[in-house]
């Protein structure tokens, strides 16, 4: 089967949690949380689990671990991937999945690149396969999170999905 008979199978409404990480934000201010379920319900797929959280490495991963837990296809984390000290959301995204798709995160790198420069480097986005379900994560800033959902999962996710099912 080609990529298209892969897409034409793939489900067209998905079950999506969404979780903003951040130690400033609640979500009266999360633009970059707010801006994903705008987004991705606006592609056909339910959000049915959100949150925002201090980026607590703990807090993080017993968030991930419940929402693993649930009946969703797919979880879009936003906010912790940077190089400072309290950017911990790749880390332990990483221990949950079981493998880890690395194009996703090279090309999200690249597509920055293209955007903002050799700044787009600074960014560690990755996605994986976590409990049999799609683990995304992204940065918090609310261009990257527009680029992320334009270009990368609106096309693809779907698809991503059904691969995770097989």
């Amino acid at each position: 089967m080609s990529h298209q008979d892969h897409e034409a199978e793939a489900p067209k409404s998905l079950a999506l949690g969404i979780l903003t990480l951040s130690d400033t934000r609640g979500e009266a201010e999360d633009r970059s949380g707010a801006q994903l379920k705008e987004l991705l319900s606006g592609a056909g797929h339910r959000i049915e689990a959100y949150a925002v959280i201090r980026e607590d490495p703990g807090l993080i991963e017993a968030t991930l671990k419940d929402w693993l837990a649930k009946p969703l296809d797919a979880i879009v984390t936003n906010g912790g991937t940077g190089l400072t000290s309290r950017d911990g959301t790749i880390e332990v995204a990483r221990r949950l999945m079981q493998k880890e798709l690395e194009g996703f995160g090279e090309l999200f790198r690249f597509l920055s690149f293209q955007q903002i420069g050799p700044a787009g480097m600074l960014s560690r986005s990755t996605a994986g396969l976590a409990s049999g379900k799609i683990l995304v994560c992204l940065p918090g800033s609310t261009k990257a999170v527009r680029l992320a959902a334009a270009r990368l999962l609106i096309p693809e996710l779907p698809h991503m999905v059904r691969e995770a099912r097989r």
